[in-house]
């Protein structure tokens, strides 16, 4: 599990391979992750967009933008969270992934929220990253 806070919010990730869906022999890994965004803070917050960078185990680097998560823009009041699954595929055994959520206050100021680094670990990986 990976955790961070940022401004109050914190946001923790736990990645799982998905061997069903990987197909090694074609270059083909899985992963799932579970995202959970917790505020921590006294302020309503909305979650508005998201900005992930994903490199595989040979350093490509892909990065994916776009408004909210899951097809949602989750409002979170004070104490509240909000968790949803998401996956990633590569065409390597091994990676990881890092970003940020950008939130809206009540009063419209927008703020970047860090999204922790998590390895992308399969059994496939001739050494785990981590």
């Amino acid at each position: 599990m990976f955790s961070e806070t940022t401004a109050n919010i914190t946001v923790t990730v736990r990645p799982l391979f998905v061997p069903e869906q990987s197909k090694p022999a074609e270059d083909k890994y899985v992963w799932a992750y579970k995202v959970r965004i917790e505020n921590r803070g006294s302020e309503t917050v909305q979650l508005r967009n998201r900005h992930w960078k994903i490199t595989d185990a040979r350093g490509k680097l892909e990065e994916v933008k776009g408004p909210g998560v899951v097809g949602e823009q989750p409002v979170l009041r004070p104490g509240e969270s909000y968790e949803y699954t998401s996956g990633c595929p590569l065409r390597t055994p091994s990676g990881f992934m890092v970003g940020t959520y950008e939130m809206e206050r009540a009063d419209g100021t927008r703020f970047d929220v860090r999204i922790p680094m998590f390895s992308l670990d399969s059994p496939h990986a001739a050494q785990r990253i981590h």
